[in-house]
């Protein structure tokens, strides 16, 4: 597993737009990290990359958001609520179907549902002050497609001027 350190919310977004600049027809992203870690902040960036001018917000009562207007559709999924893990509320294998970026938040309640080929992200919170915005952001690529795909994250974030940790 691969990691870097994030330093604030617009670092975090710009981590989003290199993961959506990167993004195909297909891919699915797996966020998690505890409450107000940053999954939502980091797929604002993923949006603002796609082309998506909506504001994005978490879906943790909708369970699914849908935007389309972007270069490919993005899914913003949120299983918190799902902690019994049924789907049936949600087409699942429809929306991996479609020819655009699914992101699920809370993707251990439904694992088992999922395909084995993914992009996780895992965000942690690093408490060293009060008003602490540190995270530790580690990765792991299921699938070559998710390893090609780590590759160019990696390398669009630190050619932004970005660096690892």
């Amino acid at each position: 597993m691969e990691s870097l350190e994030i330093n604030s919310d617009e670092q975090m977004q710009k981590l989003g737009q290199a993961i959506g600049k990167s993004s195909q027809g297909h891919d699915l992203l797996l966020l998690s990290g505890d409450l107000g870690a940053g999954k939502t902040t980091l797929t604002k960036g993923i949006a603002r990359s796609l082309g998506i001018r909506r504001p994005v917000k978490s879906p943790t009562f909708t369970i699914v958001r849908e935007y389309r207007e972007g270069k490919i559709p993005l899914f913003h999924m949120d299983m918190y609520r799902l902690e019994d893990g049924d789907l049936s509320s949600i087409d699942m294998p429809g929306y991996l179907a479609e020819d655009g970026l699914v992101v699920i938040e809370w993707p251990q309640f439904i694992i088992g549902d999922l395909p084995n080929d993914y992009l996780e992200v895992t965000i942690k919170r690093i408490d060293d002050s009060w008003d602490s915005t540190k995270r530790i952001v580690e990765f792991k690529a299921v699938g070559k497609r998710n390893q090609a795909w780590l590759s160019d994250i990696k390398r669009s974030f630190l050619s932004s001027g970005n660096t690892a940790q």
